[in-house]
C-alpha cells in the first residue's frame, strides 16, 4: 500500500476571516504566554482555529477541560458545516518575515509506514527523539477528535528539485484554494489546488532509500497519531483496517533544500539554577568549538565539540542528568536568539544556552546511520516562521 496518498481536506468556507482563522502551531512560544493572550483577543468570537487547539504554554492550566472544550467546537464547527472538502493536494506557498518563498505540498501520510521509536525503521521516521512523558497529554487531545489539524512538517532529500518546485512551475493552471495576510506577523499564505496527485506520489515513493522522509517539526504530534492508531486498530475488522482515516495523518511535505527554508538551533533555558551551573557546563561539556551561555547580564562563551551533531548530543546528554540531580531546575526551548535574551532577562536566577547551528545536508546522512537526533536539536525556521493551522481533516468513521 502507498505510504502518500491524497486526502479529504476540509477548508473554511468563503465567507470566514482567514486571518482570524489560522493560527500558528501550538508548541510555539512557550515561554512567552503573553503572545497566546494577544492571540486571543485578535481572534475573539471570529470561527479559529486557536479554539480548536491547545496551546502548550497551557498544558499545565487545567488542560482537560481546555481540550474537552477543543474537541466540542470541532464537532460544533462539523455540525454548522463551516467546511467546505476538497479531495486533493495542496501546494503551499509561504512568505515569512525572513522569506520570499517557502514551498510545501500538504498529503496525508500512512501512520503504518512511520517509526518514531529507536532502532524501528520505517520509510518515514523522527528526526529527534521523542520524550514519551511528552506523548501522553497530547494523545488526549487527538483520542476523542473528530478532526485533526496539522502542524506537522516532513523533509524530502529533493536535491534537483523535481517534486514541489515542479508543481509550483505550473502554479497559473491551478485553482487558488486560500491567498491571505497572516496574523501576528505570520507573514503570507497561498495554497492551490493540486489534483493530478498519482504521479506524485509515485515520485514521493520512488527514493531507492529505506528512509524516504524525515519529519522535521511536530515529532511528537505525529508519535501521538500513531499511538492513537495503534489504539485504533487493534479492534478494526480487516476490511476497515486499510481505510480507516485515523490510519492517516495531514501533513505538509518539503524540500530539504529548499531556498526559503533555514534551519535555526533550539536554545535553551534553564529556570531557578544556582550560579555554579556554567562552572558545571564547562567541566563536563568541551571542544574545540565555542557556543554562548547567557545569564541575564553578560554572555559568556564556553567550548563545545567543532561537529554540531555531537555538540547538540553532549549538551542535551548533560543537561538531561544535571536535571535528574537537581530537579527543581526546569528546562524550556526557545526559538530566535531575540526571544532567548528577552526570557532570561525576564526571569531571575534563569540561565541561556544557545545551541550550535546543523547542516541540513548532513540530516539525511546522520539520521540514516545514526538513529534520531536528541530532543530539539533544530528547528525549521524562526517561530514566527512555523506552519499556521488552515487545512483540516475527519479523522473518525
Amino acid at each position: 500500500m502507498p505510504f502518500v496518498i491524497t486526502p479529504k481536506i476540509l477548508l473554511p468556507k468563503s465567507d470566514i476571516d482567514l486571518n482570524k482563522w489560522a493560527v500558528i502551531a501550538c508548541d510555539q512560544f512557550t515561554s512567552e504566554p503573553h503572545y497566546w493572550l494577544e492571540l486571543k483577543m485578535l481572534v475573539d468570537k471570529n470561527f479559529s482555529t486557536y479554539n480548536l487547539i491547545l496551546p502548550e504554554v497551557f498544558l499545565e492550566n487545567n488542560a482537560s477541560l481546555q481540550i474537552k472544550e477543543a474537541n466540542q467546537n470541532m464537532a460544533d464547527y462539523l455540525k454548522i458545516n463551516l467546511f467546505r472538502e476538497e479531495e486533493c493536494m495542496v501546494l503551499v506557498e509561504r512568505k515569512t518575515p525572513y522569506t520570499d518563498c517557502r514551498l510545501g505540498l500538504v498529503l496525508a501520510i500512512d501512520l503504518e509506514s512511520y517509526e518514531y521509536e529507536p532502532g524501528k525503521v520505517g520509510s518515514i521516521v523522527a528526526s529527534e527523539r521523542t520524550v514519551p512523558e511528552r506523548i501522553p497529554p497530547r494523545v488526549k487531545i487527538r483520542e476523542n477528535a473528530p478532526i485533526e489539524l496539522p502542524h506537522v512538517l516532513v523533509l524530502i532529500d529533493d536535491l534537483e528539485d523535481q517534486i514541489i518546485n515542479k508543481i509550483y512551475k505550473t502554479k497559473d493552471s491551478l485553482d487558488v484554494l486560500y491567498d491571505f495576510d497572516l496574523n501576528m506577523g505570520g507573514g503570507h499564505l497561498k495554497g492551490y489546488k493540486v489534483k493530478d496527485t498519482e504521479r506524485i506520489s509515485h515520485k514521493l515513493m520512488a527514493s531507492s532509500e529505506t528512509i524516504k522522509m524525515i519529519v522535521g517539526d511536530g515529532n511528537h504530534s505525529l508519535a501521538s497519531a500513531k499511538v492513537c492508531w495503534e489504539a485504533i486498530k487493534k479492534s478494526l475488522p480487516e476490511n476497515e483496517f486499510y481505510i480507516h482515516p485515523a490510519r492517516f495523518a495531514l501533513v505538509e511535505v518539503i524540500s530539504l533544500y529548499d531556498p526559503g527554508l533555514t534551519f535555526e538551533p533550539i536554545h535553551r533555558v534553564l529556570y531557578h539554577v544556582s550560579k555554579n551551573f556554567i562552572k558545571d557546563f564547562e567541566h563536563h561539556v568541551t571542544g574545540d568549538a565555542v557556543t554562548t551561555v547567557y545569564d541575564g547580564h553578560k554572555f559568556r562563551e564556553v567550548h563545545v565539540p567543532e561537529n554540531p551533531f555531537i555538540a547538540i548530543k553532549m549538551i542535551q546528554e548533560f543537561l538531561d542528568k544535571y536535571l535528574e540531580v537537581y530537579p527543581e531546575i526546569k528546562i524550556d526551548f526557545v526559538h530566535g536568539l531575540d526571544s532567548l535574551e528577552k526570557v532570561v532577562k525576564s526571569n531571575k536566577d534563569s540561565i541561556g544556552i544557545m545551541m550550535p547551528q546543523l547542516k541540513r545536508e548532513d540530516l539525511f546522512p546522520y539520521v540514516k546511520n545514526y538513529g534520531v537526533l536528541p530532543r530539539k536539536s533544530f528547528s525549521l525556521g524562526e517561530a514566527k516562521e512555523k506552519r499556521y493551522y488552515m487545512e483540516c481533516r475527519k479523522i473518525q468513521k
